[in-house]
């Protein structure tokens, strides 16, 4: 898996990344002791409220931001939002009232809503070979999973020798560096966009693509059961390792190690499963896995809840939960970029993978509320139990919505696709443009091809 780093390119897009995560971890925290130094006891609503922001500027600001820049150096977007982040960062430690964190978060959030699509869509490019990328999807999981475990402890460290508001001074170094990386990196030749018509054509490009490929409606669905479990496990593990187990702060932090391990499992073990099992029974058994892992959780806070406890080894197993939906998770995420990369051309990449960006944070949107809310009103067993329902509709649908078997009746295949599908579908997505900016009609006549190699 590291055998991709050899790629000079690659390697300093993945030391801007796991740099910008480093300082976006070090934010995270600053943020909550910024909340709770300007209001006290309302710091919880105010970072909720912050998160609401957050989950806006992703669903609703990215796909206006991809079509506005979609035209511009990709070069020049990504150290252009890396310094709009690091002058936001910058500016955080001087504020004194609630509602200037919430002006300064959507516009660090909306610059982060421009940049990671536009990243994310640089990769497949910088390496074109199936095997390099999904190597690089491993290592992007990993890094997210390990920055979860190590921003908490560098945060740790740093404040015991310093002051919170010096925090946002380490995201800002962060983004910066990222900035020189990536200022620095020496990236392939991107071809012009040709896609055309109206600012609204553009902006829902990628959604109407996705609406109308197979494999990308089935990933619709899965994301919608990666947000339940996410959103459970984010949301509700203090409630459970607390409340629940009558554990400590420590054992929140265990658990969601845990987590992170089952996650970063599957990100070491992708590459080589991939290569012998098609993406949909990969991604599938993820879903399911989900979905059994969620009704256990139910039944274990249902035990825990009564007055017979079935086993003396709750907590154990509790961990083991976690685990099981870090795997479950990972094996839905890890190989969706692999989606989009079959589907997408030089004309529709960046607007494919800003949808899937916007789509899929849409889903969190709806399940972070709902694991907050059904489980403070209803109790863990019963959270637990609607998510995992939640999760049982997005599999359903996606098996559905993206059958083993394509139009033509042709098999799934293991390996490189052909590309016929995706061809059509840039002809389409400029067609459609062309006859937009002309008359305003839309040419939606063009047949797609089979998608293979899912």
């Amino acid at each position: 898996m590291l055998s991709v780093l050899r790629r000079t390119a690659y390697r300093n897009l993945f030391t801007a990344q796991v740099v910008a995560l480093l300082g976006t971890g070090l934010l995270t925290v600053a943020l909550g002791l910024l909340a709770i130094d300007l209001a006290g006891g309302q710091a919880g609503a105010v970072l909720g409220t912050a998160l609401t922001i957050k989950m806006i500027a992703y669903v609703f600001v990215a796909p206006v931001m991809a079509a506005l820049v979609e035209r511009l150096p990709r070069k020049g977007v990504l150290v252009g939002a890396d310094l709009v982040r690091a002058a936001i960062a910058l500016g955080l430690p001087f504020i004194d009232q609630v509602w200037q964190i919430y002006v300064l978060v959507f516009i660090l959030q909306s610059a982060s809503a421009t940049f990671t699509p536009a990243f994310q869509a640089l990769i497949p490019v910088v390496l074109p070979g199936e095997k390099e990328y999904t190597k690089a999807l491993s290592l992007s999981r990993l890094a997210y999973d390990l920055e979860s475990l190590v921003s908490p402890l560098l945060a740790a460290a740093l404040l015991a020798v310093m002051s919170f508001h010096n925090l946002f001074v380490g995201t800002m170094i962060g983004f910066l560096v990222s900035a020189a990386m990536v200022l620095a990196t020496r990236l392939p030749t991107i071809p012009a966009s040709h896609s055309q018509g109206s600012l609204l054509h553009r902006t829902t490009l990628g959604t109407r693509i996705f609406l109308r490929e197979p494999s990308l409606c089935g990933l619709m669905a899965l994301n919608l059961v990666v947000a339940t479990a996410t959103a459970l496990v984010l949301v509700n593990t203090v409630v459970y390792a607390r409340d629940l187990f009558g554990g400590s702060n420590t054992d929140v932090a265990i658990a969601l190690a845990f987590y992170g391990v089952g996650s970063m499992l599957v990100a070491f073990l992708a590459p080589r499963v991939l290569e012998r099992t098609p993406d949909r029974t990969f991604m599938l058994t993820g879903g399911w896995i989900l979905i059994a892992g969620l009704i256990a959780v139910a039944f274990l806070a249902s035990t825990e809840q009564s007055s017979i406890h079935l086993t003396d080894n709750s907590w154990a197993i509790f961990l083991g939960l976690w685990v099981l939906l870090g795997i479950g998770t990972s094996m839905i995420s890890t190989p969706s970029s692999r989606l989009l990369r079959r589907v997408a051309t030089d004309d529709t990449r960046s607007y494919l993978f800003t949808a899937q960006f916007s789509l899929s944070h849409a889903c969190f949107l709806l399940a972070y509320p709902l694991a907050g809310w059904v489980g403070a009103a209803a109790g863990q067993e019963t959270v637990a139990l609607v998510l995992a329902a939640c999760a049982l509709i997005g599999t359903i649908a996606a098996i559905v919505l993206w059958p083993a078997t394509g139009p033509s009746g042709s098999k799934e295949e293991v390996g490189p696709p052909a590309r016929n599908g995706s061809t059509q579908l840039a002809a389409e997505a400029e067609g459609e443009g062309s006859v937009d900016a002309a008359s305003g009609e839309s040419a939606e006549k063009a047949q797609h091809g089979t998608e293979r190699g899912q």
